[in-house]
C-alpha cells in the first residue's frame, strides 16, 4: 500500500510542478490524462508493471478532425490532436511530445501532408525571393532575369562571348618551403 501512496504522490508532485510553469498552457481536460501518464511512469520506473498500461502500441487515437477537413483552408492546418487551428504544427506537435513523423504515424497520414499551412509557406517563399534567398554565390537578380528570357541575336557578339565564357579559375597550389628548398 505504501508504494502505491508513493507511486500516487510523486505522479501529483510532478502534475503540480508541470502545471505551475507558466509557459504549459492546458485545458481541464488535459490534467488527468497527464497525471494518469505521469502514475504510469513513475510506477514503470519503480517496478510496479501491474500500473502500467499492457501495451502502449495498442492504444488507439481518435483524430480531432478528418484529413480532409484539417487541409481545407489556406491560412491554416487544424490539429487532429485537439482540433485548433495552427499556421504550423511545428511547436504544437513538440509540446504534445511528438515529432512530425510520429504525429503522421498516429493519424494514418501520408508522408507529404504538410506540417505548415499553403498560405504561410507562400508568404515565406515570397519573402525568401525578395531577400535574395536560393540563388547561387555571385548570381544577382539581373542574371537570372536574363536567364529566364531569351537572348536576342547581336552582331556584337565576340565582347560579350568571353564573359559568357569565364569560368571560375581553378586555385593554385601553394608551394610550402621546407628546409631543404631554403638552402
Amino acid at each position: 500500500m505504501t508504494t502505491e501512496t508513493d507511486t500516487i504522490e510523486f505522479a501529483t508532485e510532478l502534475t503540480i510542478a508541470w502545471l505551475s510553469n507558466p509557459n504549459t498552457r492546458t485545458s481541464a481536460d488535459d490534467v488527468p490524462a497527464f497525471l494518469q501518464s505521469m502514475h504510469n511512469a513513475v510506477a514503470a520506473l519503480g517496478g510496479d508493471v501491474d500500473a502500467a498500461p499492457a501495451d502502449a502500441a495498442s492504444v488507439e487515437y481518435t483524430p480531432a478532425v478528418t484529413a480532409r477537413k484539417s487541409l481545407a483552408s489556406k491560412d491554416h492546418i487544424i490539429s487532429m490532436i485537439d482540433g485548433k487551428p495552427y499556421k504550423t504544427l511545428r511547436r504544437h506537435l513538440t509540446s504534445n511530445g511528438l515529432t512530425p513523423e510520429e504525429y503522421r504515424e498516429r493519424y494514418g497520414l501520408k508522408k507529404d501532408y504538410p506540417m505548415v499551412a499553403a498560405s504561410y509557406s507562400e508568404n515565406r517563399r515570397e519573402m525568401a525571393k525578395k531577400i535574395g534567398l536560393g540563388r547561387r554565390p555571385g548570381q544577382s537578380e539581373n542574371a537570372e532575369a536574363e536567364a529566364t528570357t531569351p537572348a536576342e541575336p547581336d552582331t556584337a557578339a565576340e565582347p560579350s562571348a568571353p564573359a559568357e565564357q569565364a569560368a571560375p579559375k581553378p586555385r593554385r597550389k601553394l608551394k610550402v618551403a621546407t628546409p631543404t628548398d631554403a638552402e
